[in-house]
């Protein structure tokens, strides 16, 4: 008698459940609970001011974190259509890269260095080769860029494309900019998009 009871309340629970979420009940409750556990963009572009201003970025950009990461201050941002990710790092007193390592005749050897100090176990930077320098806007002033391409082991695509570039802020902080996609999907009007944004 009991395990009938029990099959009986069973279902009872199982229509209501059913019946809340067909009147539109999982959408009330992604309204009132939902901002508990996920950060709107405008608390997430407050967290973002120690890297910079991001109060101007389009709807086409979301920050999905703006915190330390590693030792180091940073902003990481996607581009919804395109899943394209563009970070801004505050590397403090342990520069990465500098301005000037952008514009020098050796800068692949440099982003290889750069890069070998960030492995990880899930996946592994090979083959990185740059492949154009230019000019892109950020925090209000010209900056110079590399862009490159680069082969990453252990993750599900294995070519990736992106730019590298470093800017000072009106502080004199430097802030090192990158944007990176597969191969076929990296788009750089996306990037300039993104960083002539931020002040």
């Amino acid at each position: 008698m009991g395990c009938l009871k029990n099959f009986i309340n069973a279902i009872i629970l199982t229509l209501a459940i059913i019946g809340f979420i067909s009147i539109g009940g999982k959408d009330l409750v992604i309204k009132y609970v939902g901002p508990y556990f996920k950060h709107s963009q405008d608390s997430m572009i407050e967290k973002a001011k120690k890297v910079g201003d991001f109060s101007a970025i389009n709807e086409e950009f979301e920050i999905e974190k703006a915190a330390g990461i590693m030792g180091y201050n940073a902003v990481v941002a996607e581009h919804k259509a395109s899943g394209q990710k563009l970070a801004v790092l505050d590397s403090g007193k342990k520069e990465i890269l500098t301005s000037e390592d952008i514009q020098s005749p050796d800068i692949e050897q440099k982003l290889k260095t750069s890069v070998g100090k960030f492995k990880y176990q899930s996946a592994a930077v090979e083959e990185l080769k740059v492949t154009k320098r230019g000019t892109l806007t950020a925090y209000g002033k010209s900056v110079p860029y590399v862009k490159f391409e680069a082969k990453v082991s252990k993750l599900p695509f294995g070519n990736i494309a992106g730019i590298v570039a470093v800017v000072e802020n009106s502080e004199g902080e430097q802030r090192m900019l990158l944007a990176v996609n597969e191969n076929s999907k990296y788009s750089q009007l996306i990037s300039e998009e993104f960083f002539k944004q931020i002040k």
